[in-house]
């Protein structure tokens, strides 16, 4: 098997390419994600080698990125949208509730709109206002969206192919602080037999209390679980990857062990 050690952000890349190269359909569209490769460079070099009709640089205007996705997610393609920052999000925000997440109910199951909305969020990078923002409750709790995060290279590599080869539209949450956190990533996972996209999962085994977390708080916890074994504290990490649906068959079964949640 092809493992290599790629950072989040790289693995991102990897697995936006394999999306693109998998199935024709697959395009991808936001601010800079063209020549520029983003913001965090993480569709570097996808516009060379895709073409600017696949890999395509928007004007300043998220909802009507957004909106030009549902009109192709309807018509057959699957595109994947980058809002550049966390707090960029909320121009967009009217067609993310009252289209993104309503189209599929609104026609009776006979609309899917199979999209992805790549969102970079959370703090830890020194920016301010807009920028350094978790909108993930809003999305959350709108019946219709599915929220995943990703923790680590390898989740983000398989993650975000699940996430686009899916007939329903998910709010994809990057922790933007971790874009350069360096990880194994198995290259050749057949994603058919990938772990569950929307299945939390134990990210370390603990008996004297469970961390829930998710995204970027993922390796806060872990961080915190290594020091807590010096202090002979067995700490239970559970990662989450999902906030919706919100798997809590992993947490629950993980509680019932240590008796405690944090």
């Amino acid at each position: 098997m092809a493992t290599e050690t790629l950072t989040l952000g790289k693995a991102l890349n990897t697995g936006l390419r394999r999306a693109l190269e998998n199935d024709p359909k697959v395009v991808i569209m936001g601010e800079d994600v063209g020549k520029l490769g983003g913001v965090f460079r993480i569709t570097d070099g996808l516009q060379k080698d895709f073409g600017d009709q696949r890999v395509i640089d928007t004007p300043l205007a998220e909802s009507g990125i957004i909106g030009t996705a549902v009109g192709l997610a309807v018509r057959g393609y699957r595109p994947v949208c980058e809002i550049q920052f966390d707090g960029f999000v909320y121009p967009a925000y009217d067609q993310i509730v009252s289209q993104v997440a309503k189209m599929h109910y609104r026609s009776r199951g006979k609309l899917n709109i199979p999209m992805v909305i790549r969102i970079p969020f959370g703090g830890g990078i020194g920016a301010v206002e807009h920028h350094s923002e978790s909108p993930e409750a809003y999305f959350a709790h709108t019946a219709g969206l599915k929220v995943v995060s990703c923790a680590n290279p390898q989740d983000a590599y398989v993650m975000i192919q699940q996430a686009i080869a899916s007939d329903d539209p998910i709010v994809f949450l990057e922790p933007k602080r971790r874009y350069w956190e360096k990880g194994p990533v198995d290259l050749d996972a057949p994603l058919a037999e990938a772990y569950p996209l929307h299945s939390a999962r134990v990210a370390r085994a603990g008996t004297h209390a469970t961390l829930l977390a998710y995204g970027p708080m993922v390796r806060t916890c872990l961080d915190a679980a290594t020091a807590a074994a010096e202090d002979g504290r067995e700490l239970e990490v559970v990662d989450l990857r999902t906030l919706s649906p919100l798997d809590l068959t992993a947490a629950y079964e993980s509680v019932r062990r240590t008796g405690r949640a944090v």
